[in-house]
């Protein structure tokens, strides 16, 4: 057997666990290698920047980078959201804040503790 056919060996799929992990061969159920891989895709900085692109000239604030998920990152959207007096939006992790207000993000999100640059032009 050479080299490649035993990094390549192991199970797919077993009739007790059901699918298996490639990585490291433990059920897709119980495996951390997704998990891992999730954590560590941010650089721990938080990205503001101003966006028009299909918005008909309207531009917005992004906030992009936080390692916030569900209810945590709503409750700071409302949060910004009312610091700016404006609408806005969370889209795949990505808050949107109607108007251009990357200054005052800036601040509050710098009180909160985060690591912030403003990106873009």
């Amino acid at each position: 057997m050479s080299q490649r056919d035993r990094n390549n060996s192991g199970p797919v799929y077993s009739t007790e666990h059901g699918s298996m992990c490639p990585a490291c061969g433990k059920p897709a159920a119980g495996c951390d290698c997704a998990k891992r891989k999730a954590s560590a895709a941010g650089d721990g900085i938080v990205r503001i920047m101003r966006q028009t692109k299909g918005r008909k000239g309207k531009g917005v604030s992004l906030i992009t980078g936080l390692p916030l998920r569900g209810e945590a990152l709503e409750k700071l959207a409302k949060q910004l959201k009312q610091r700016c007096g404006a609408g806005g939006a969370i889209k795949d992790g990505v808050i949107e804040i109607q108007g251009d207000h990357r200054e005052a993000l800036a601040q509050e999100l710098k009180k909160l503790g985060y690591t912030v640059k403003l990106a873009g032009g």
